[in-house]
């Protein structure tokens, strides 16, 4: 059962930490760069990079990952000290993982719908509608509820190390 402990709260904490990193990729360099393009550049590259994310790398070793291993590393914990702060995590990340799949997708699936940059006649209208201020600020949301559950699956690593 230590292993599994241990094991678990690991790929809980490698895996929150990747996902945080990601959205604040997105929040300090990914989004201004984008920003500060012409629309055309601005829908095909956003286009571009959403499609490259939806990999297993991020999707199966982050996004999905960091939401299973916080649930197995909180029933691995059930009545140990670590197990508060697990749970904190979760909680967190579950905020993270709504705002993704009820705000940030859906967006980002619209922008792709758009089609071919160059196929599409006016592309102000599209980045118009992808709404960045929207997209943008609710991923800062993401950005601080992710890296707290990292903060947090962190102490829980310091705890768990103090009990073993």
């Amino acid at each position: 059962m230590d292993a599994l402990r241990a094991l678990s709260l690991l790929a809980a904490t490698i895996s929150m930490g990747l996902v945080a990193g990601v959205f604040g990729l997105y929040a300090h360099t990914i989004m201004p760069g984008l920003g500060r393009t012409d629309d055309r550049t601005f829908v095909g590259a956003f286009q571009s990079i959403d499609r490259a994310i939806i990999n297993p790398w991020f999707i199966g070793g982050g996004f999905f990952g960091a939401l299973v291993f916080t649930i197995l590393a909180a029933i691995a914990h059930l009545g140990e000290d670590a197990l508060p702060w697990i749970a904190a995590a979760l909680v967190l990340y579950l905020v993270t993982f709504v705002i993704t799949i009820a705000i940030n997708v859906p967006l980002n699936d619209g922008i792709k719908a758009a089609g071919d940059p160059d196929r599409i006649a006016d592309l102000r209208a599209v980045r118009e509608r992808f709404n960045e201020a929207r997209w943008t600020s609710w991923n800062v949301v993401r950005v601080v509820t992710s890296t707290a559950a990292f903060g947090l699956l962190a102490w829980a690593l310091v705890l768990y190390g103090r009990s073993t």
